[in-house]
């Protein structure tokens, strides 16, 4: 259970760092004509989305307080399920599938560092 945990903090840390860092390094104007929230919201977001990937990996890397592992994942999560409403509102159900694929693997990676920060 922890290698399948580790692969998909991975992959998500690597979703996560470059989809925060193309929100960080775009120009507003240009984020604000693809999606329909303003500008500086994205710029939170992406934000969060950075932290988020780091703290899926540096606290296990670390041991420094792996519990906080499962609290960045939550916060992903809690992202997703916003990125999925906001995909599904544009009126795009396929591409809904990709920021609710990514939000279960979130809920998957806090649900499971969660269960192991327990058995501790």
């Amino acid at each position: 259970m922890n290698i399948a945990l580790w692969i998909v903090q991975g992959l998500l840390a690597a979703v996560f760092l470059f989809a925060g860092g193309m929100k960080l390094v775009l120009p507003i104007e240009e984020m604000t004509k693809q999606l329909p929230l303003p500008g500086l919201f994205l710029r939170f977001i992406a934000l969060c989305e950075v932290l988020g990937a780091i703290g899926l990996i540096l606290p296990g890397l670390l041991r420094i307080r792996p519990g906080l592992t499962a609290l960045a994942a939550a916060g992903l999560a809690i992202i997703m399920i916003g990125a999925t409403v906001t995909t599904l509102m544009t009126g795009d159900v396929a591409m809904a599938l990709i920021p609710l694929v990514v939000g279960l693997l979130s809920a998957f990676v806090a649900y499971g560092r969660w269960r192991l920060a327990l058995r501790r």
